[in-house]
């Protein structure tokens, strides 16, 4: 096959990799590098670099594969064999049901902070109406604007508040250097694992595609995006950490459980700092929320719209046709209304048994895949795998292994 001529990459066309990045990195990253800084102080900063790196080789080969083929990774995965769409099938059903309810409480938590009187709930179900309605009627090029803007916002308000407290320069060096101190084993691994990885990370290749990169000429384009979108990410996860080693670790501050620990932050920069800068956090922590709610509702909606194609024999639909289809406003639907009742009844334990089982076992599922159908004849020769992505595959693949069983055995003491 002749090597094909690379389109000349251009500073002002990044954009899908911000996109996923954004996505990707929400409360609950927020949360996990807060809690690492309060803990260990920066001792783990080696681990969000870590992270970064082994995000940027997952999503390069999820944008490799679409462009060097000009296939969808739902076409890669039927050619291995129906078992990966057994798995993918009741995997993203469960997955938009509990994740829907999850996003839509993480972004009201900050807009019930700054606005008390209202109830959580009626946030709530506003971020996620107003999510689908702004997804519905608008295509990629709006979406990728906006998201645009609010991932300005994230870093502006949360880098901002980091420079604003003041890093210990020398024991940021430091944290650089691998260590692993006493208890810090699933910390270090959720830094790892969470920086800005989701499903949504096999969407890179469709958000790549509605850009119009549409075949391998676009490849160097598309890496140089991607690793300055999670580059980005890293900076943005960074300045949480030091936020967490600054605030929390030395006024031996212990935030709340889960995404209220990020209102509970927001209580103590009031406190020391005034109401403004507090309020300002509480921004940048909405436009964090904000984004995985309509990345997610974009982008494993057009994903869903190209399973359910594969399915009815009709792969491989333009981006724009899927972004119109009734299978993607079906999961649009089904992302925002159907969750509304767990925020009224709570989550059953069995589905929040299936949610983390199925969950924690698609990012292995995503990296063992892709390296499969990499490294083989679906693959251009030219653009197979080489041993950097291998290395950088095997490396994803074995962490969210041992991420995935740490979560199964979470998940059985709890039942």
């Amino acid at each position: 096959m002749l090597r094909t001529e690379q389109r000349t990459t251009n500073w002002k066309l990044i954009g899908p990799g911000i996109v996923v990045a954004a996505t990707g990195v929400g409360a609950g990253d927020m949360v996990a590098s807060l809690v690492a800084g309060e803990k260990f102080g920066y001792a783990l900063l080696w681990a969000v670099v870590l992270g970064c790196i082994v995000k940027i080789a997952l999503a390069e080969a999820a944008g490799r594969w679409h462009l060097a083929t000009e296939r969808t990774i739902f076409d890669g995965w039927r050619s291995m064999g129906v078992w990966t769409f057994a798995f993918f099938g009741p995997y993203i059903v469960i997955w938009g049901f509990v994740y829907g309810a999850s996003a839509m409480s993480a972004t009201a938590l900050p807009l019930a902070a700054l606005f008390p009187s209202v109830p959580l709930w009626v946030f709530a179900i506003l971020a996620g109406i107003s999510g689908l309605v702004f997804v519905w009627f608008n295509q990629y090029a709006v979406f990728e604007k906006v998201m645009t803007v609010l991932v300005g916002v994230m870093f502006v308000t949360v880098v901002g508040l980091a420079v604003y407290i003041g890093p210990d320069l020398g024991a940021l060096a430091v944290g650089l250097v691998p260590s692993s101190p006493d208890e810090s084993l699933f910390n270090t691994l959720g830094l790892i694992g969470g920086v800005g990885g989701t499903i949504t990370m096999a969407a890179y290749g469709f958000w790549v595609n509605a850009k119009g990169w549409r075949d391998a000429a676009w490849i160097k384009m598309m890496r140089l995006d991607n690793r300055v979108a999670y580059i980005t990410t890293g900076v943005f996860v960074v300045a949480m950490l030091i936020v967490g080693a600054e605030m929390l670790s030395a006024g031996r501050v212990a935030l709340a459980e889960g995404s209220e620990g990020l209102v509970s932050l927001a209580d103590v920069l009031e406190e020391r700092f005034g109401r403004i800068v507090s309020v300002v956090f509480l921004i940048g922590f909405f436009a964090a929320a904000y984004t995985s709610i309509i990345g997610v509702w974009h982008g494993v909606s057009l994903m869903f719209a190209d399973f359910v194609g594969n399915i009815r024999g009709k792969p491989n639909r333009p981006v724009e046709e899927r972004e119109t289809s009734w299978e993607f406003r079906a999961y649009l639907l089904w992302l925002t209304f159907p969750p509304m009742l767990l925020l009224a009844v709570g989550k059953p334990i069995q589905l929040v048994i299936a949610y983390g089982v199925l969950g924690s076992a698609f990012m292995p599922f995503l990296a063992f895949t892709l390296m499969w159908l990499l490294n083989s004849k679906r693959t251009p020769q030219e653009w197979r795998n080489g041993i950097v992505s291998n290395v950088g595959l095997t490396v994803a693949g074995g962490l969210f292994l041992l991420l995935c069983a740490n979560e199964l055995l979470g998940r059985i003491g709890a039942a």
